[in-house]
């Protein structure tokens, strides 16, 4: 009698087992880790690809990450246009997963690169890239922005944020059925925090607009458009190729010229360029970090990136001139 008690009991453990324990997914960077982790959250946690640290412009794919996608339900990457280093490990390991290209979102408002003038590499520029491509194969950010057209950096509008997070809690349900009531429940939460801190965004930055800066690459194109910021140009096109000398002397012609206020660099790349860019003039240096290298995932990160980016930004932006 007391066996068939405990086996029982085991049984009703085992019917009650939550179902998440065999959806494994996985998130490609910070903030798409973030909106995945929220909708997740009390049901599991995603496993993050691409450290805060790092680039997803040059990141490579570890021997562990590889298992990671072999072994995937569920896949969340921003797409081809960003993390151009998964599109084939994505066809050849994750054949099994649903994969999310969270670009292609519902209600995703998408914008072009920019073109032309301080957005666009200078001669230099492409001949030290052919070099570097000669020596090593990096991914071909400049060809990506040719063949997609379409800027990456789509988490950087809180609105585009809440279609991505409608569209994760959509595959999710869709990959775990027996939890979609929750991960519908969490996307309600997380969509009704994103617009408050869309509000406050609109409030905190109103100090920083009409002040022409500079940034390290064309990154910003959706905070900018979204809260009606004022950049001028970007060092770099491509944030893994450095810029070559002509570049270096238009930037430093364009911050005399058009009052440039700062100059920001990012914790991801070489910091040292900017300093180089503003000596002589009446610039100064601070940083933006629109992946969160400092920031711990989890569904706070998102929140955190555009406060830290809205706090760094009028830092340096409001009090000048």
């Amino acid at each position: 009698m007391r066996l068939l008690i405990l086996a029982a009991v085991a049984f009703a453990v085992f019917l009650g087992a939550p179902a998440w324990a065999e959806v494994r997914v996985v998130a490609s960077i910070v903030p798409v880790h973030s909106l995945v982790a929220g909708v997740m959250e009390g049901v599991g946690a995603p496993h993050l690809l691409v450290p805060g640290g790092a680039s997803p412009h040059s990141f490579a794919l570890r021997p562990s990450d590889a298992r990671r996608l072999d072994h995937a339900t569920a896949v969340f990457w921003i797409g081809p246009q960003l993390e151009s280093f998964l599109d084939r490990p994505l066809k050849a390991l994750a054949r099994k997963a649903l994969v999310v290209a969270l670009v292609d979102a519902e209600g995703m408002k998408r914008l072009p690169y920019r073109e032309g003038g301080p957005w666009e590499p200078d001669a230099d520029e492409d001949e030290h890239h052919g070099r570097e491509q000669a020596k090593v194969e990096v991914p071909d950010h400049d060809h990506d922005r040719g063949q997609y057209g379409i800027d990456g950096h789509v988490w950087l509008d809180p609105e585009n944020a809440i279609a991505m997070t409608r569209a994760i809690a959509q595959a999710l349900g869709h990959a775990d059925p027996a939890h979609k009531a929750r991960y519908e429940s969490n996307a309600a939460r997380m969509v009704a925090r994103l617009q408050a801190l869309d509000t406050a965004l609109q409030d905190r930055l109103a100090p920083a607009k009409g002040k022409p800066y500079i940034v390290f690459h064309d990154g910003y194109h959706y905070l900018e458009a979204r809260y009606g910021l004022t950049p001028v140009g970007s060092i770099t096109v491509s944030p893994e190729v450095g810029p070559g000398a002509k570049r270096l002397l238009e930037i430093r012609t364009r911050i005399r010229k058009d009052g440039v206020a700062c100059v920001f660099a990012e914790p991801q790349f070489e910091p040292k360029l900017v300093g180089t860019v503003i000596e002589g003039t009446s610039a100064r240096a601070a940083t933006l970090d629109p992946l969160g290298a400092a920031l711990d995932p989890g569904p706070g990160a998102y929140f955190q990136l555009l406060e830290n980016l809205a706090k760094d930004l009028n830092a340096c932006l409001a009090g000048a001139s």
